[in-house]
């Protein structure tokens, strides 16, 4: 019997990129993003500018993701969107828009949670990529978030553990901003250290009981770092500039390994599979690999398009949302904070 194939046009607009996907079922047709370089000069994202370019942005990809995907806006079976987290502006110009795209077609709208979609990434059918079987753990690093996740089912998450101050991100781009790299400057943290000895200069790793983690007293830590040896040698950053960042790196690297050795002790799960911008970073890749062997692991690891901020992830929630039928009408909100 030929089944109807379901076609979910996806949109992100958490932050600062504004993208849209076409998944057919669990596939993806396509996914676009356009990114805001505007941002770079002030050293971080300014919302009011960040919802003006989603403004500019989201009909032109809408637009592209619908031309590479191969179908028209008729075919479609529902619209996904990011409901929250993340600014209460960017997400309104996307939830405003797939409003009025889904009550201009009379097709579903299916809301998305912006952490979900990071974990359920894992389930877009990809050649070469495995998935993750119930139960399975999830760290999801964003620069907005750290949680470590129970995941019983596509709808049946548990938050073990989460960061009780700053996020991983937030300690990768501040620490970054201290040693005068442009913003995002996690990247660049992570370039440099491929180049450096992570023994070289040593961090106290923040004691916090439980699956709980805390970045700010670590950030506070290599600011008075940085401040003591360059008042002693004003080319202290230029002289060890690769080593601060492998330094830094391998202690973030511990602190989110030494909570999943935890999680995995407490909970008896050994399977992990990471999500969000930073799960991009390849010293936490390189460490989760050996992990495996080194401790029994399973990990899952997704594709770099599928780290950062991207409609695929809101496509493949939205698509096992529509097949619960876990639809909003027009009156359904947007939230800067949202739980699953």
């Amino acid at each position: 019997m030929f089944t109807k194939p379901t076609y979910i046009l996806a949109i992100e607009s958490s932050c600062d990129d504004t993208s849209a996907a076409v998944l057919q079922d669990n596939k993806v047709l396509s996914n676009v993003v356009a990114q805001q370089q505007i941002h770079q000069q002030y050293g971080g994202v300014v919302p009011e500018l960040a919802s003006r370019a989603h403004q500019q942005n989201i009909v032109p990809v809408v637009d592209v993701a619908l031309q590479k995907a191969g179908i028209s806006k008729q075919d479609l079976s529902a619209i996904a969107f990011t409901q929250g987290p993340g600014l209460m502006g960017s997400l309104l110009v996307g939830s405003s828009f797939a409003k009025s795209m889904a009550m201009a077609l009379q097709i579903p709208l299916v809301p998305v949670n912006h952490m979900h979609a990071h974990i359920l990434c894992h389930f877009i059918d990809e050649k070469d990529f495995d998935k993750p079987t119930f139960p399975f753990l999830a760290l999801t690093i964003s620069g907005g978030h750290t949680q470590i996740v129970q995941v019983n089912s596509f709808f049946d998450l548990q938050i073990l553990g989460q960061t009780t101050d700053d996020a991983v991100g937030e300690a990768f781009d501040k620490s970054a901003k201290i040693l005068g790299f442009d913003y995002p400057g996690g990247p660049l943290i992570d370039k440099w250290a491929k180049q450096g000895n992570p023994k070289a200069f040593s961090f106290t790793k923040p004691k916090v009981n439980g699956l709980d983690f805390s970045f700010s007293g670590l950030k506070t830590q290599i600011l008075y770092f940085i401040q003591n040896n360059t008042a002693s040698n004003p080319n202290f950053i230029e002289q060890n500039r690769a080593d601060i960042c492998a330094s830094i790196q391998h202690t973030i690297v511990e602190i989110l390994l030494d909570k999943l050795k935890l999680a995995v002790k407490q909970t008896g799960i050994n399977q992990i599979a990471i999500g969000g911008g930073v799960s991009a970073n390849s010293g936490i890749r390189e460490a989760l690999t050996k992990a495996q062997s080194k401790y029994n692991w399973k990990v899952y690891i997704p594709k770099f398009e599928y780290t950062t901020d991207n409609a695929a992830m809101i496509g493949i929630v939205g698509y096992y949302r529509f097949q619960e039928s876990l639809f909003a009408d027009a009156s359904v909100v947007s939230k800067a904070r949202i739980e699953f």
